[in-house]
């Protein structure tokens, strides 16, 4: 009898041991690795006047817009609707792009102009995206624990960002942005007032990454950028030179860069 009680006592303090240990616990994709390079929307070819006449020169990347549908992917526009006030400073700003964009004077390109990280590296509580840019090879470190954002933090170009899981998807939260940037090659500007959301997620191989971009002091309604498919690569991640400006006072008409 006393052997019997000892050995329910003891079944009783051991099950719930195993329950708890076989309970499975929520993971979430591994996005870590190395990604192919590229700022914004890469074009499949770059247009350059010379003397007068066009010159056209193709461009391969390992970043492109998804020209099929992509699962997870949200609805896009092409463009961003800007109020009507401000829609001749945009075309402004994109017809004497080489004078006005502070990329072409060694500028920082800020989110999510600079586009998808080159490096993800994934921990318990943080991710960290590395990247590659003449302006400076910028890193972001973002909390993943559900920290809020900063409340004294100073506005800059890349933002403040947090991120959260949405099932196997990415959501980073970016706020607090300096006005020098633009969101997009084509000029894009933004105030004060932008809140980014960038989205990442694996399709097979592929890293898929989607911004939308919301400045209710200049633009209509919120923008959601299509998605690009960024390939693994395994190109490290090398020093960017110093920026040094010396093609100002070269330049003989409005010519765009495009890609840089």
């Amino acid at each position: 009898m006393k052997s019997s009680l000892l050995y329910a006592i003891s079944v009783a303090t051991v099950l719930p041991i195993f329950a708890i240990a076989e309970t499975p616990k929520a993971s979430h994709p591994d996005l870590s690795g190395v990604w192919s390079y590229a700022i914004d929307l890469p074009p499949a070819a770059i247009k350059k006047e010379v003397n007068g006449s066009a010159v056209i020169q193709k461009v391969n990347h390992g970043v492109t817009v998804a020209s099929t549908p992509i699962k997870g992917a949200l609805p896009s526009t092409p463009a961003p609707s800007y109020k009507p006030e401000l829609q001749a400073k945009v075309k402004d700003l994109f017809d004497h792009e080489s004078k006005t964009d502070q990329v072409f004077y060694c500028g920082k390109p800020g989110i999510p102009r600079i586009g998808p990280p080159r490096k993800i590296v994934q921990t318990k509580d943080e991710i960290i995206f590395f990247y590659e840019d003449i302006s400076g090879d910028p890193y972001r470190i973002i909390p993943t624990d559900g920290r809020p954002h900063r409340k004294d933090a100073d506005p800059t170009y890349y933002g403040d960002s947090v991120a959260r899981w949405d099932g196997n998807t990415l959501v980073v939260d970016v706020t607090n942005f300096v006005e020098e940037t633009w969101f997009g090659e084509n000029g894009y500007f933004h105030s004060d007032a932008m809140h980014v959301t960038e989205r990442l997620w694996r399709d097979g191989e592929n890293l898929i990454y989607q911004v939308m971009v919301d400045d209710p002091k200049v633009l209509t309604a919120p923008w959601t950028m299509a998605p690009r498919v960024v390939k693994p690569s395994t190109e490290p991640l090398e020093e960017s030179p110093k920026c040094v400006e010396a093609d100002a006072n070269r330049l003989v008409n409005n010519d765009h860069h495009g890609q840089r």
